[in-house]
């Protein structure tokens, strides 16, 4: 918005020129989005407390997170508040994945807030059956990848691998179930891994920093060309998006780290997950997402493991307790030191995933 109010003035005032610049307004848009949630994040938790939007914590999970009881939660609609403006602000409003992006962040948040909300009056971790979130999941994630569909073009469909140059497979019409099935895992995906103070966040900054770059490179066809990857027209844009998810993750994990004054809740860790998902299908880095989102895979695949296992063993457990984080915890690793060293292996997934951009 900012962009199209200023250029206009530019014959007036040479400085706003600067306006122009990607790079200068997604650097700002990070900047708008921390000082937001840095802010306004006190007297929005101050609030939550007063409203008594505490934290349900399970009886039968590790007996260190019994003192969390009451710690409020909904604090995602924080982070998504915060992306919401300072997208708005400094990205091309004439972008058309600027709003499927922002329709997807809002649209789980409504889901993840719903749900929250559910299991704050109910006093217990009864929010929204699995059935009626798994459904609305759906519901959103096809709505994004149908607008992502025509808005795209028949090359959208086409499916890469990192290390090839061109692509392996063209989906076709089947993309959409498949680009459905894979939003909402990964909306689920991000939700799960939100169990200790500051994981979910510290892991969701150092992927959306993989992603900035991505998504800066995809939009400029020079850099595209030279790195033998898709060019896609209006992706640089997604980098405003991206940095503004990053500023308000950072201003987020301020209160977030241990010991948490505020937890994101579905309404944060639901939206952050499904928007990982839209934007590697934008950036058609659908499978190099698996490892950039490491950690996350191996939390849902935890889950997963667990669940087979104990069917197939007739009540046997194959971690201590699934997620992955909490087996550690059982384990006898303190919560801190858990959630850093998943931040490091984020990391190194983080970089081995960048490092495929030059090996095609």
């Amino acid at each position: 918005m900012l962009r199209d109010l200023l250029l206009p003035l530019i014959p007036y005032f040479s400085p706003l020129n600067i306006f122009r610049y990607l790079t200068f307004r997604a650097s700002y848009a990070a900047v708008t989005a921390l000082l937001i949630v840095y802010l306004f994040g006190p007297s929005v938790i101050r609030r939550l407390r007063t409203l008594k939007f505490g934290q349900s914590v399970r009886v039968d999970g590790p007996q260190s997170h019994l003192n969390k009881s009451g710690t409020p939660t909904m604090g995602g609609i924080l982070i998504i508040g915060s992306v919401a403006i300072s997208v708005v602000l400094w990205e091309d409003i004439h972008n058309p994945f600027t709003w499927i992006l922002l329709f997807a962040l809002l649209a789980f948040c409504a889901i993840g807030s719903t749900d929250d909300y559910l299991k704050i009056k109910r006093h217990n971790s009864d929010g929204l059956s699995a059935a009626q979130k798994f459904s609305a999941q759906i519901l959103v994630s096809l709505v994004v990848v149908l607008a992502l569909y025509f808005v795209g073009g028949p090359n959208f469909t086409r499916l890469y691998l990192p290390f090839v140059k061109n692509h392996v497979l063209d989906l076709g019409v089947f993309w959409i179930p498949f680009g459905v099935i894979y939003v909402t895992a990964w909306s689920n995906a991000v939700n799960i891994t939100d169990g200790l103070d500051g994981l979910a966040a510290g892991l969701v900054i150092v992927a959306i920093i993989a992603f900035s770059v991505l998504t800066y490179v995809s939009g400029r066809a020079d850099w595209a060309k030279y790195l033998a990857i898709p060019y896609i027209a209006g992706a640089g844009e997604l980098t405003v998006f991206t940095l503004s998810i990053l500023g308000a993750c950072v201003g987020f994990l301020w209160f977030n780290a241990h010991p948490a004054e505020v937890f994101m809740g579905d309404a944060g860790s639901l939206s952050l997950g499904g928007v990982l998902g839209v934007l590697s299908l934008v950036v058609k880095k659908e499978v190099l997402l698996l490892l950039i989102g490491g950690v996350f895979v191996l939390e849902l695949g935890s889950v997963m493991l667990q669940v087979v296992y104990f069917k197939l063993s007739k009540g046997k457990r194959l971690f201590k307790m699934a997620p992955l984080h909490h087996h550690f915890e059982l384990s006898g690793i303190p919560e801190s030191k858990v959630v850093v060293r998943f931040w490091i292996l984020g990391g190194i997934f983080a970089i081995l995933a960048l490092s495929t951009l030059k090996i095609q």
